[in-house]
């Protein structure tokens, strides 16, 4: 079973930590994932750095502009990765936008992410549709699970879509803009999140956009699965470096 699988039948509310590859520096990418991991995080999504990410906000799009001017690429990437199942054993994905991945190859990239153990991809500009026809047999045949995004603008139909040709989770965007931390959720979110359980999807859902803290990251679990933290473990890198993580993990996971 892929490891996003066991993990999501686990009891318990899941945290997913997104960070840049190659971000503060070109070669810190191995030594946040085992941090993070040794911090209790339950998921892992390594940001892959694209000169134009539509969906991140500036926080994230200034360190995807510094890993790319560090020399963070694709073949660089998995070259870090080669040795990591020797040591790290929760999911990891590759999060990043389509145009990367179709220049390596879609199928040398499944291809290598196999090869280094990584269990699914999100990939924010590839529509469903698309995926469906032409990649899914290419992702399947790797073991790698691709997971979509919704926003509370999506229809009922299209989640129930998406639902249907998702094998992990979907990733449930809190709102219509870009990423980045706020100061907590509304009730138009809350209901947003409550419409999207009382659907009975088969997939789970984690929440993603707007979680910085331990209060944002229980509102958002208060309905999902598990909640997605970027711009604001991002902001902490960059003041703090990337040694002691549990300094910012530990406060998120605590019970009050």
């Amino acid at each position: 079973m892929n490891r996003i699988n066991q993990k999501l039948e686990e009891d318990k509310k899941l945290l997913s930590i997104y960070f840049t590859a190659g971000y503060p520096n070109i070669d810190d990418t191995v030594s946040i994932i085992h941090n993070l991991e040794n911090s209790g995080v339950d998921m892992i999504e390594i940001g892959l750095p694209f000169s134009d990410p539509l969906a991140d906000g500036p926080t994230i799009q200034d360190s995807s502009t510094k890993a790319l001017r560090n020399g963070m690429t694709s073949e660089v990437l998995f070259q870090q990765l080669k040795d990591i199942r020797s040591s790290v054993s929760i999911p990891l994905i590759i999060m990043g936008y389509f145009n990367p991945i179709l220049q390596y190859g879609v199928e040398a990239f499944c291809k290598k992410c196999q090869d280094v153990g990584i269990d699914g991809l999100i990939i924010p500009d590839l529509p469903v549709d698309v995926y469906h026809l032409k990649y899914k047999s290419i992702f399947d045949s790797y073991g790698l699970i691709n997971v979509f995004l919704i926003t509370p603008q999506t229809s009922e139909e299209r989640i129930r879509y998406i639902d249907s040709v998702s094998n992990g989770f979907i990733y449930m965007v809190s709102s219509a803009s870009t990423t980045g931390a706020t100061s907590g959720f509304g009730d138009v979110q809350t209901n947003y999140f409550k419409r999207i359980e009382d659907m009975h999807l088969k997939n789970p859902q984690i929440v993603g956009f707007g979680i910085s803290n331990h209060d944002t990251f229980k509102q958002a679990t208060q309905y999902a699965k598990g909640a997605i933290i970027g711009s604001a473990f991002i902001k902490y890198l960059t003041h703090k470096g990337v040694d002691n993580l549990e300094r910012f993990i530990a406060p998120i996971l605590a019970e009050n």
